[in-house]
């Protein structure tokens, strides 16, 4: 949490080369990726339409990937993305010369989820990494006797909770071979609450009846912590939390500023509360002013 923390106090945040963006002006944006967002995205829609019936926007998922493949190609006018851009994308943005601006949306915690029938409550980091890549297959390896077999849910690999998750649980292991592979956040939420023996990992939206979230720790002498608890995202006590984005092709105006604004705006956070996800911290507040002040966004 830090690390992203200290990258994105540096003010301007991510601007590839000099070009001429996407910065629609229009009364109609295209607005796709992150799955665990697609919700947030959906209901931040509505209700923008709600009192701004001159704008129509689409919002659909697809992974943060997907998304931040269709800005590069200039088919969108935000990504939405749980992961940031990375240096391969932005290397695809120079090479088109575009302009890549990144602004945090909110917060969101990684909840590794089990069923409610699973009495395991707290895990560990290393187990969490053990269990995904097979060394633990067994409930009765971490002390449920009554469990059986562990069933493995993760996201496809074009999700940037997949990408997150493997590359801070996993450190770049590779994945059990039974893991089960989603198409989506739903997919993964809905497969733990069937199975009693199964453990994914979803948007702390997501946790939901049926499952339950583990405490997390970093290693047995713990402190575990809930994931559930906003201060615990806020304060980087909780080792699987990570900023939500929105990517821009350009120096965002017209339609595309509004709707930034009124996201960011207490309206905009309202929404965000609701569904079930975390405002900024006043680190990735202050990011965000710093670049709408770089920009000279009014």
């Amino acid at each position: 949490m830090g690390k992203k923390i200290v990258i994105l106090m540096v003010a301007v945040v991510v601007v590839v080369l000099s070009g001429c963006g996407n910065n629609n002006g229009d009364g109609y944006l295209e607005i796709k990726g992150s799955d665990t967002m697609v919700n947030l995205g959906q209901q931040w829609a509505d209700t923008y339409m709600d009192a701004n019936s001159e704008v129509s926007l689409a919002v659909t998922g697809g992974g943060s990937g997907t998304g931040i493949a269709g800005l590069l190609n200039d088919n969108l006018d935000i990504a939405q993305s749980s992961r940031k851009i990375t240096q391969e994308e932005l290397d695809a943005a120079a090479q088109k010369n575009l302009d890549v601006y990144e602004f945090v949306v909110g917060q969101d915690a990684i909840s590794v989820i089990v069923n409610d029938a699973n009495p395991v409550a707290e895990l560990t980091m290393d187990e969490l990494k053990q269990i995904f890549t097979g060394e633990i297959t067994q409930w009765a390896q971490l002390g449920w006797e009554e469990g059986g077999a562990i069933s493995l849910y993760s996201r496809q690999s074009n999700s940037g909770t997949h990408v997150f998750f493997w590359e801070t649980v996993l450190n770049q292991a590779d994945w059990a071979t039974n893991t089960m592979f989603m198409p989506g956040t739903s997919s993964i939420y809905e497969g733990v609450a069937a199975d009693r023996d199964a453990i994914g990992y979803v948007g702390v939206a997501y946790v939901n009846h049926g499952v339950h979230a583990v405490n997390v720790g970093l290693d047995k002498t713990g402190p575990f912590i809930d994931p559930t608890i906003r201060a615990n995202v806020d304060s980087g006590k909780y080792p699987i939390a990570r900023p939500l984005y929105f990517y821009v092709n350009g120096k965002p105006e017209g339609a595309v500023l509004d709707y930034l604004q009124w996201v960011l705006s207490a309206e905009g956070i309202d929404v965000l509360e609701t569904v079930g996800f975390y405002r900024n911290s006043p680190e990735y507040e202050q990011a965000n002013a710093n670049l709408f002040q770089a920009l000279d966004l009014k």
